[in-house]
């Protein structure tokens, strides 16, 4: 990267195989999420496959692999299963299971076995503030704010994340993770909030080249590929 990001970790979010393994060699991305859609989306039919294999790559940096079930009981078996495949995971549990029932007391459960959480889904302060309630001191745990779709609504998500740096600033080895990214410039405003992690699509990973930029330079070159497309295209008045 050719600006400075001083205070935030960023992890690759994506389930393409092959990114990862090219991601996973860059001393800058410090861990790797996905979940069920971005594994759908990339065409993967097998979740334990696919997450071994991952895991054969990504062996010395932090992924977070997601629970699927919507009962709370089999989110418990699966987060076990999970969590026995490396000590590098982080095992994604929703704050909520689709009926609106609270995930945090299978939370609790799983940290009190020193299993990692990334705790995902979270929209609201008061999310954030019930997490408190289910969490040590000593867990370890990602606590995931959708800061792109909170913004998606309207509303600043950087208060509810502000909160939570706030919150968790003598938790040492809770995180605050600034999740459902959706431009380059997110990262700029992450890392100038001091927020600890931020997920990045492996999409947008792509231009992060553009970081520091000079904008005279920038936009002569988009006039150029304006010009260049125009003539390729044989265009005429």
């Amino acid at each position: 990267m050719k600006r400075s990001i001083k205070n935030i970790d960023i992890y690759c979010d994506g389930a393409d195989f092959a990114s990862m393994k090219k991601f996973y060699k860059m001393s800058y991305i410090k861990g790797f999420t996905t979940n069920p859609s971005l594994m759908k989306l990339s065409g993967i039919k097998n979740y334990e496959s696919f997450s071994k294999k991952a895991l054969k790559i990504i062996k010395n940096k932090s992924i977070s692999l997601e629970v699927f079930s919507d009962d709370i009981n089999e989110m418990d078996k699966q987060a076990n299963i999970i969590a026995s495949w490396g000590k590098n995971i982080y095992v994604k549990i929703p704050i909520t299971n689709t009926k609106g029932k609270s995930c945090l007391p299978l939370v609790k459960k799983l940290i009190d076995k020193n299993i990692k959480v990334n705790i995902t889904a979270i929209f609201t302060t008061k999310q954030v503030m019930d997490v408190k309630k289910y969490i040590k001191k000593d867990s370890h745990v990602i606590v995931s704010i959708f800061a792109g779709r909170i913004a998606d609504t309207g509303i600043d998500p950087t208060k509810t994340i502000s909160k939570s740096i706030k919150l968790f600033k003598d938790y040492k080895n809770v995180k605050t993770l600034w999740a459902s990214t959706r431009e380059i410039l997110n990262i700029i405003q992450a890392d100038r909030m001091k927020c600890d992690i931020i997920t990045v699509p492996i999409s947008m990973l792509k231009k992060t080249n553009t970081l520091g930029k000079s904008l005279e330079k920038f936009s002569l070159e988009t006039v150029k590929s304006f010009y260049d497309d125009a003539k390729k295209a044989g265009y005429k008045i």
